[in-house]
């Protein structure tokens, strides 16, 4: 008998993937969490019942939430990353040798656990000696620190359970103030096809914080639609006018300077509504 797992990732719309094995299953203090191995994608990384991560597809993800706007910011040397408890984000943030610090602020400590255990490629970043691991809540941790972060990236699950805060413009207000003099943060901001109101409403959001917006897109294979949008929003710094020898030679699967500025340069059935 076939087991698969499916995830319905709207009311209308299902994925399913055929599981060899279930890996690991918990009740962590905040969610369900579950490590599937399975026939396309390799091990998963569910919580609650939502696909976080693959083996196969994290690169696109992880590298599109990272290097635009470590490259956008002119010198990016402390960096803070919200969510992201699979490592895979730091990793990519490591790349960068003008960094000398990241703050990896998780709110459910089961999920770098099971990351560390399951994912070893996604976790590796969590040992280097660059790297703070802080088991706590975003939101409080954010507001506490002031003038600190030269980049602020928000890799949060979607706006439900514990994620819900982290699209707020209260939130949204705490990390403008957390960036120094020229930061700027990105967060993960669904799908432009199934969540276009929730696109539209935090784009609007950070325009009455920030004094630059930008939406930019890239593939996630597993996520809803497979196309995915970033907000990043500066106190200067823009990711479209990123020079040339800024953009370092830099070992990915995806991201490319190319690939950079053709995710900023947005289709018309986007640029429609976002006005």
């Amino acid at each position: 008998m076939d087991l698969w797992f499916t995830e319905k990732q709207t009311p209308g719309l299902a994925i399913s993937c055929l599981v060899r094995s279930t890996l690991h299953r918990e009740k962590t203090k905040y969610q369900d969490l579950a490590v599937l191995d399975t026939v396309e994608y390799g091990r998963m990384l569910v919580l609650d019942g939502i696909i976080m991560t693959t083996e196969k597809d994290e690169f696109f993800y992880h590298e599109m939430i990272t290097h635009v706007p470590l490259h956008a910011h002119p010198r990016p040397e402390q960096v803070l990353v919200v969510g992201g408890g699979d490592g895979g984000t730091v990793r990519e943030v490591l790349k960068h040798p003008t960094v000398s610090r990241v703050v990896l602020a998780e709110i459910d400590e089961g999920v770098v656990n099971a990351a560390r255990k399951y994912f070893p490629a996604l976790a590796v970043g969590l040992s280097d000696p660059r790297v703070e691991i802080e088991i706590t809540d975003a939101i409080l941790y954010v507001r506490k620190h002031r003038n600190e972060f030269d980049v602020v990236i928000v890799d949060s699950t979607d706006p439900i359970g514990p994620g819900v805060g982290l699209f707020t413009k209260e939130f949204y207000q705490d990390v403008y103030k957390a960036l120094k003099d020229g930061g700027l943060m990105v967060a993960q901001t669904e799908s432009p096809v199934n969540n276009k109101e929730l696109v539209q409403k935090i784009h609007r959001t950070l325009q009455e914080v920030f004094p630059l917006v930008r939406l930019y897109l890239g593939p996630v294979p597993t996520y809803p639609s497979g196309l995915w949008s970033y907000t990043l929003a500066s106190k200067g710094p823009d990711p479209v006018a990123v020079p040339d020898e800024r953009f370092l030679a830099l070992e990915t699967k995806y991201y490319t300077p190319e690939v950079h500025r053709a995710a900023l340069a947005l289709p018309p059935f986007i640029r429609e509504w976002l006005g």
